[in-house]
């Protein structure tokens, strides 16, 4: 009988589940949608079915060590999901009591999604034997996990390392948070599309760009028009990475990490974000610092980095 971890990442609109052995293999994996469950208990009844019947159908494989969840708001601590902006269910939802009540005995780990991703990094990807690094995910928004001394960063309420709203630009752009001038406004594909029609009004170059109406315009648009070398798409990328670079900077003073890794659909633009984001933050840098921190790709790819992150977190509480 196999060891595994059950590994589940909820995202707003899908749930992937999947099954983990220790060595970062993904042996089954599937997915549910989140959105069409109006009462969360329904939700985590189908997953916990879906589950179930993966288990049966390989009766006798499977020791289930126990289940990692990966989500956005996520209180460690308390096993609690806290005012979700993106999720239906709302106010302080106490997921993994919910979890436990289907499978009595098995251990349950919850987690915000970025700290799962930093999770995996350190056990199955690029970061394997460093114990200080920072994690930032480069999705609709940005989200960033913190290691320090070979232990995630969560504080005193489980709430620790939001680099994504931190102020990047006083008095900026409006966030979902309800403040201005976050930093996820501008270093999320979200903010890359913000930012490539600001550059529009500045400027009166041409783009194959300005002929996509905004409610169109994806940052893998702006992506394709800079590897063609669009002006104004690599002028996006550089600002993109100075504010990034320049926030960065802040959190390198603040824990002094090995390395930096970039995750998620931005992070696929390659030297495109990297270079502006490594240029800029070096520029910033306290002169102890300069030339010391690595940005770097997670080495997780694509193929089920959220449900490696997610098993991850339970074979490190096991360890403990």
């Amino acid at each position: 009988m196999k060891e595994v971890a059950i590994g589940i990442d909820i995202g707003g609109t899908n749930t992937a589940i999947g099954i983990v052995d220790r060595e970062g293999h993904c042996l089954f994996e599937t997915s549910i949608p989140t959105d069409t469950h109006e009462q969360v208990t329904e939700y985590v009844a189908d997953v916990s079915t879906k589950i179930k019947a993966i288990t049966a159908a390989n009766q006798g494989a499977f020791d289930i060590k126990g289940i990692g969840i990966g989500a956005p708001n996520a209180n460690y601590h308390k096993g609690t999901i806290e005012n979700a902006p993106n999720l239906r269910w709302k106010g302080i939802i106490t997921f993994s009591e919910l979890f436990k009540s289907h499978f009595p005995g098995i251990p349950v780990a919850l987690t915000n999604d970025a700290n799962a991703a930093a999770m995996g990094e350190m056990m199955y990807g690029g970061a394997k034997g460093m114990n200080d690094f920072i994690i930032i995910t480069l999705g609709t928004g940005l989200g960033s996990g913190i290691v320090s001394n070979g232990e995630l960063v969560y504080g005193h309420d489980g709430f620790a390392g939001e680099i994504g709203h931190t102020i990047a630009v006083k008095g900026g752009r409006l966030c979902g948070c309800g403040r201005r001038g976050c930093l996820e406004t501008y270093a999320s594909a979200t903010g890359v599309k913000r930012s490539i029609f600001q550059i529009f009004c500045d400027s009166n170059k041409p783009s194959a760009l300005r002929d996509i109406p905004f409610s169109n315009m994806t940052s893998s648009d702006v992506y394709k028009a800079a590897i063609a070398g669009d002006e104004l798409a690599l002028e996006c990328f550089d600002y993109t990475g100075k504010i990034l670079g320049e926030k960065l900077a802040d959190s390198v003073a603040h824990t002094s990490p090995e390395a930096i890794f970039l995750f998620g659909g931005m992070a696929k633009s390659g030297d495109l974000i990297i270079k502006p984001t490594k240029k800029y933050m070096e520029e910033s840098l306290l002169p102890i610092f300069k030339n010391k921190v690595k940005i770097l790709p997670s080495a997780l790819g694509d193929v089920n980095a959220a449900i490696l992150g997610a098993s991850a977190l339970v074979w490190s509480e096991l360890a403990k």
